[in-house]
């Protein structure tokens, strides 16, 4: 079965490599700090807010382990440009190869850098879940960079589609490189694809757009019970560290507070619902109610979908 998927995923990147070749590169990104969050553990926090022209769409938090034979690698961002950055900084730390890239899930800013550390390390293991391959095969990638390049008005041109090779799921257990890494997979949470990594020795949990910390996403491909589901399985976790997809890195009360918001207003939208609002007449009372993440990025932008899809999520349980 892998096998098959990847033949059809290298089908896939081969069509989009001839496409997209001929298309003008976009301009390196310039260096982020590599900050350490445990020994020999660094993330590079991306800027907040949504693809642009400004940031070059980069806006992940890339981060790196290094190991006692090689460099593991986890989301390493939306383009080329971005992976390339993130070579330097993990350059700047050590000489070792990067011997595996883990991809959170299905949404290319994560993702898309893949391309510049296969270009570096030929031979380089690249784990996703195996819903995120499907999603790849049926062109959500490709959709994806379409955005990003519409966005960022061409900064992430020269971007070549290299998706997974290797299949992650939930309970995997692996040691590469001396790390021992755990897979937790939550079913339907923010994109149905979205595997978390655990470091079980460090104590430190790399949480993907499960939780985000100071900025709001789209929910679009989710849904707020399985996202509320998958926080509460990372909660459970020993972990002291977390790390969100976008947003700084904390302690519990990371991925407890972006809880306490997707809760917050799935409960509020349960409980107009049953007195027969409509999602435009809840809005405002519900935006009211959740006015503490109001100074959160996109919080004007996102939070009226939200609603309009939690509304959505809470009339199909009645069914």
């Amino acid at each position: 079965m892998i096998n098959h998927y990847f033949h059809q995923l290298l089908a896939i990147t081969l069509l989009v490599s001839s496409t997209t070749a001929i298309a003008e590169r976009g301009p390196a990104i310039p260096d982020y700090p590599a900050d350490r969050v445990a020994e020999n553990v660094y993330v590079i926090h991306g800027p907040l807010g949504v693809p642009s022209v400004k940031n070059q769409g980069f806006m992940n938090n890339p981060a790196f382990v290094i190991g006692d034979k090689g460099v593991i690698l986890i989301d390493p961002g939306s383009s080329v440009q971005t992976g390339e950055m993130v070579l330097r900084q993990i350059r700047k730390l050590s000489e070792l190869p990067v011997v595996a890239v883990f991809n959170t899930h299905i949404h290319g800013d994560h993702w898309f850098a893949n391309q510049a550390i296969r270009d570096a390390y030929p031979d380089v293991a690249i784990y996703g879940h195996e819903e995120m391959r499907k999603l790849v095969l049926k062109g959500e990638g490709q959709r994806f960079f379409e955005t990003l390049m519409r966005m960022t008005e061409g900064a992430v041109a020269g971007t070549l589609e290299v998706p997974p090779n290797q299949s992650a799921a939930h309970g995997d257990e692996l040691t590469i490189a001396g790390v021992t890494l755990r897979i937790l997979f939550e079913p339907k949470a923010h994109s149905y694809s979205d595997i978390m990594i655990e470091l079980p020795q460090q104590r430190i949990l790399f949480l993907g757009d499960n939780v985000m910390s100071k900025r709001l996403g789209q929910m679009d491909s989710g849904t707020f019970n399985g996202n509320i589901a998958a926080i509460e399985l990372a909660l459970e976790s020993r972990a002291e560290i977390y790390v969100p997809g976008h947003g700084r890195t904390g302690d519990r009360e990371v991925p407890e507070t972006y809880l306490d918001y997707l809760s917050s207003l799935k409960e509020e939208v349960a409980k107009h619902f049953e007195e027969g609002l409509s999602d435009f007449e809840m809005s405002p009372l519900i935006v009211e109610t959740l006015s503490r993440f109001s100074d959160w990025v996109d919080f004007e932008r996102n939070v009226g979908r939200h609603i309009s899809l939690a509304y959505l999520e809470v009339e199909a349980e009645l069914f």
